[in-house]
């Protein structure tokens, strides 16, 4: 039974006040000031005749059932036909009681146009206002919305335009595609049909000039399958793009529980810019037929490696890791990937310099990514010896093994968190630049042992084991808070996918090219993301309101942090590489004869327990080392 003061019957007695207005303002409109010559009883028996009539007709007509946020073409059909019976049945009545001697006789016809405005219009106003609800809000973040390009022109992309419209929406279609040349030019809802599928690498580029470029390719087409879609794959996959399709509404979820799902986030979607493709040709001339061996092969960037490495043909693989859960999982996962393909699964710490030496003894390595290190700041912080053992003496024995045995490539994978460093992580990864640095411009200058030494920097590895974003998730998972630092920390973000392709580009240029010794490739990432931003982005995308469905926190800078991270040093010298998205910086260079002979100071101090001894290297060796900067 309906309350009477639900919506329906809020709805109903509008239309029948409407009706009343309806028969007034139409009689004013025919008869002008002459109105006033009717009787004001008369007036009003005529206005609630029409009222009663209209309230009948309403009712029976079943105007109700619709809801008015999502009124469409049905509803003014149905609407049509109740304004139409209304002033029929009252024509009818009217005509039988005064037989129209006294109401002009195109009256009813000015009452029909203006019912059908009350009654349409209020309707089409609330519809309006629900829908663009958000819009001076979302106008304020526009920064927060991802760009998309949607693949389709029909109902789908309509409806995902419409909802992107109504909702406080993580998206933004910034253009259209469509299958057929008739409807380029066109536009859905003010988003404009910018070209055809073929055009698409085209679109992409005009829109880059106009502003941020899309970051997904969107299907909303159900007619593109099969050999389309693997097109459209490949082009997405060029631009750096993903790929994405919208489910058919005849895909129906099952299992629902009674719990809340929090939806699965894209770390793509947080990255505010595509992700750069870089040059595969030249990473398969490097990997394909070399015998390889990755350190730290079961981390976020190692296993990573582990896989695109694979992929390019290499002759064989060794994957060293310390860590032997992480090790077999990435071994069950590379076994399905290429069984095909000859591998050796090795439990090793990088500290063990007989362990690490036998490794490379027994597998002769062409090709070496030394990914394996302690990254995390504060915890890197809390173990400052163990953090050093790792990161420096570690990186030691792998480079002297690699040495040993005559590898011709040898990639040190290093971090942002070098530049001007506040922490012990990142001095302990500046002293291996600095080693591999040495080694490389030894190297160069005719020494004996021709191993490349390549250093590969970039900055924070979105969905990277103990990165900011799993943080998160795992606290939006919880229902938060979602904890920030300090709402104005920023950090340069890069995918997985980005860093790996990054190492394995500079490696491509760092086998080839003898002009850069010494020098080191980093990725240019653009301009460096917000964290609070990251955060509102991320509690968004998992279908929550920032600070209303889940609270942010803030907590003060830890040990070792710093609000800016930089990519190069002040001082560092920016070259442009052949390949677009990828830097070369000049850092200063260390003596390898006094980086050798502090680095055997270290190794005493760490063997004697002795902290002040192996910060007093630190300072040694990276001078721009400022702990203190950090507070």
């Amino acid at each position: 039974m309906l309350k009477i003061y639900n919506r329906a019957n809020i709805a109903f007695i509008h239309d029948v006040i409407m009706a009343a207005l309806s028969f007034v303002i139409a009689l004013f409109l025919r008869i002008g000031t002459d109105i006033e010559f009717y009787e004001l009883d008369q007036l009003l028996l005529w206005t609630a005749i029409f009222a009663a009539v209209a309230a009948i007709v309403f009712r029976s007509m079943k105007m109700y059932r619709g809801v008015w946020r999502y009124a469409s073409l049905n509803d003014l059909l149905t609407i049509t036909k109740s304004a139409s019976l209304t002033v029929l049945v009252f024509l009818v009545l009217m005509f039988a009681t005064t037989r129209l001697e006294d109401l002009p006789r195109s009256l009813p016809f000015i009452n029909w146009f203006v019912l059908m405005a009350l009654l349409g219009g209020p309707r089409f106003l609330y519809r309006l206002f629900k829908d663009r609800r958000f819009e001076f809000k979302l106008e304020q973040n526009t920064h927060l919305r991802i760009p998309v390009l949607l693949v389709g022109a029909g109902d789908s992309a309509e409806l995902f335009i419409r909802d992107l419209a109504r909702s406080d929406a993580n998206y933004r279609a910034a253009g259209i595609v469509s299958g057929t040349e008739a409807r380029v030019g066109r536009d859905i809802h003010g988003v404009e049909i910018l070209g055809t599928i073929d055009q698409i690498p085209t679109v992409i580029k005009d829109l880059a000039r106009l502003g941020p470029p899309p970051q997904r390719l969107v299907i909303t087409s159900e007619r593109i399958d099969g050999l389309e879609i693997k097109t459209l794959l490949d082009i997405a996959d060029s631009h750096g793009m993903t790929l994405a399709r919208l489910p058919a509404l005849t895909d129906f979820k099952q299992g629902v529980g009674s719990e809340v799902d929090v939806r699965p986030i894209d770390v793509e979607d947080l990255l505010g810019r595509p992700q750069t493709a870089l040059d595969r040709d030249a990473m398969k001339a490097l990997i394909k037929g070399k015998r390889v061996l990755i350190t730290g092969a079961g981390g976020s960037i190692g296993a990573e490696l582990v896989r695109q490495i694979s992929d390019l043909e290499p002759a064989s693989i060794a994957l060293v890791e310390n860590s032997e859960f992480n090790l077999y999982s990435i071994d069950m996962e590379l076994s399905k990937r290429h069984p095909d393909l000859s591998r050796q699964s090795l439990i090793g710490d990088v500290r063990d310099n007989q362990r690490i030496s036998s490794i490379f003894e027994a597998n002769q390595p062409e090709l070496v990514f030394h990914a394996a290190a302690l990254k995390h700041v504060p915890m890197v912080e809390a173990n400052v010896l163990e953090g050093l053992a790792t990161n420096v003496l570690g990186t030691m024995n792998v480079v002297n093994a690699a040495k040993a045995v005559g590898v011709a490539t040898f990639v040190q994978i290093s971090t942002d968190k070098v530049v001007n460093p506040t922490n012990v992580m990142g001095a302990s990864k500046r002293i291996a630049e600095s080693y591999c640095q040495a080694l490389d411009l030894q190297n160069d200058n005719g020494e004996q042992n021709n191993t490349r030494f390549v250093t590969v920097r970039f900055g924070n590895v979105l969905g990277s084991t103990g990165s900011v974003v799993e943080l998160f998730r795992q606290q939006i998972a919880a229902g938060g808070p979602v904890t920030v630092t300090d709402p104005k920390m920023k950090r340069y973000f890069m995918t997985i996918r980005e860093a790996v392709e990054l190492v394995l580009a500079a490696s491509a240029l760092g086998s080839i090219t003898r002009d850069q010794s010494g020098k080191i490739y980093v990725l240019d990432m653009g301009e460096p993301v917000l964290i609070l931003d990251l955060a509102h982005q991320m509690i968004r995308l998992a279908g929550f309101l920032p600070d209303e469905d889940i609270a942010i926190s803030y907590t003060g800078l830890r040990p070792g942090e710093k609000l800016f991270e930089e990519i190069f040093h002040g001082s560092e010298k920016l070259d442009q590489t052949s390949h677009a998205g990828v830097l070369l910086a000049a850092p200063r260079v260390n003596d390898l004869t006094s980086v050798q002979d502090q680095i055997e100071i270290l190794k005493t101090a760490i063997a004697n327990n002795d902290q002040a001894g192996a910060r007093s290297v630190i300072t040694n060796l990276v001078p721009e080392y400022n702990p203190s900067q950090s507070d």
